[in-house]
């Protein structure tokens, strides 16, 4: 638990600008969609916020960029451009005689523009590690509230739009549900930057095929094809891109450094580190702690990439064998190994490993989990239990598209696959 002491940081104060945007509009050069233009004085002043553009230094995929050397690419980006879709979802719907206020549309961009703004560094690969139990979507809501009382409540619309607590059901479904312009942006985003053109979806198609009916979204029936490949494609990325053999033994590795490093600073010893990153190794935080004081929330903000990556360069030189060496192997990209099956792995051939590691790096019993990593991971294209793709015919009567009668492929998509790993240094490779 978090220390009962007040904490020895000041609150952050963010004084918005005057923004003269009724006479010039704001344009970004994006590489996905070309030119954004920014339209909404609100909408800049918080792309402006210095909690927005600290996604500038959260990168989108982790440590995909170890594989895919051009997946540089960062919240900042996938959020303008998730905003985008949104702008172009919601000209599509008016089109189509769906009433939208200008407050529910400035609402909803507001909304998918700030649903990642609470990601830690280096997004989900660290997720729960640093502050364990308190998920990314929780401190988004959070920082949510804090801007809307600096912006003197302009962002409540976008508040309940985003707890799914506005009338307009379909409006939360386009930020969170099994095709919204969240999934729309990162796969065609994620794609682009890594160079799996596997995963390329054709949003245009998509949004225009967008529809409302019994306030749910739905897709005209027509746009079956398209949505059946945006199935395809995410099933795609997720085993070339987001759960790539290669990309998690990195991120597991790198949990296991914070891991690491968190038990040696709770030992009391000191790391070396900035002072954000050291704060959240020495001490234990629960949501109750940000609940109850929001300069925690202010010191986490204050977190990002950087922070973790100059920490593990400072400790590829500590005197910990374990902490040093996992730190070296991921600044020189010298990864564990990885083996990854269908079936879980033999207790002998697991033991056996682990007894290696023990034996040639003198680890006592349990330390060689750090090096030693067995898990699973689970693809599941389209899970109807989350929330519904349908279809809307001309009759007027909507169908699930799992429920399309010559759509094997996307039953097929609805199944999900499990895969079990194991990762351990390559140089023990020959015993298994």
């Amino acid at each position: 638990m978090a220390p009962h002491s007040p904490l020895a940081f000041a609150i952050f104060t963010f004084e918005p600008k005057r923004s003269n945007l009724s006479s010039k509009n704001k344009i970004i050069n994006d590489p996905i969609y070309g030119f954004i233009t920014i339209q909404d004085p609100l909408i800049y002043q918080l792309i402006d916020h210095p909690y927005f553009q600290r996604l500038r230094r959260i990168s989108q995929l982790g440590l995909t960029y170890l594989v895919y050397p051009g997946a540089y690419h960062t919240r900042f980006h996938h959020a303008i451009g998730a905003m985008h879709l949104m702008g172009r979802a919601i000209y599509t719907l008016r089109q189509k005689g769906h009433e939208i206020t200008e407050e529910e549309e400035r609402g909803v961009k507001v909304a998918i523009l700030l649903h990642d703004i609470g990601h830690g560094p280096f997004s989900h690969a660290l997720e729960h590690t640093l502050i364990p139990g308190v998920s990314h979507e929780a401190l988004s809501l959070k920082i949510m509230e804090c801007l809307n009382e600096t912006f003197g409540g302009q962002l409540t619309t976008a508040i309940d739009i985003f707890t799914n607590n506005h009338p307009k059901a379909f409006l939360h479904q386009l930020i969170s549900s099994q095709l919204d312009m969240d999934r729309l942006d990162y796969l065609r985003r994620d794609s682009f930057y890594s160079g799996v053109t596997e995963g390329s979806v054709n949003s245009e198609r998509l949004l225009t095929m967008l529809n409302v009916k019994d306030d749910q979204l739905v897709v005209d029936s027509k746009g079956i094809y398209s949505v059946e490949k945006f199935l395809v494609a995410r099933r795609l990325m997720y085993w070339q891109v987001y759960m790539h053999k290669t990309v998690l033994s990195a991120e597991f590795m790198l949990v296991n450094i914070l891991k690491r490093a968190t038990y040696i600073a709770e030992k009391g010893d000191q790391l070396l580190g900035t002072a954000a990153l050291r704060h959240f190794l020495h001490t234990d935080y629960t949501w109750n702690d940000f609940e109850e004081n929001p300069a925690i929330l202010d010191k986490f903000l204050e977190l990002d990439d950087f922070d973790v990556m100059s920490g593990i360069k400072d400790w590829t030189t500590h005197s910990d064998i374990i902490l040093s060496q996992l730190s070296r192997r991921i600044t020189e990209r010298n990864l564990l190994k990885i083996r990854i099956q269908a079936a879980p792995f033999e207790p002998e051939s697991v033991e056996r490993l682990q007894s290696a590691i023990r034996e040639q790096y003198n680890f006592t019993e349990g330390e060689e989990a750090y090096l030693f990593i067995e898990a699973k991971v689970k693809n599941h294209a389209y899970n109807d239990q989350k929330g519904h793709i349908n279809l809307l015919y001309k009759d007027g009567h909507t169908s699930d598209i799992s429920q399309a009668a010559d759509q094997m492929t996307i039953k097929a998509l609805s199944e999900p696959v499990e895969r079990h790993f194991i990762c351990f240094p390559r140089e023990l490779k020959h015993l298994i």
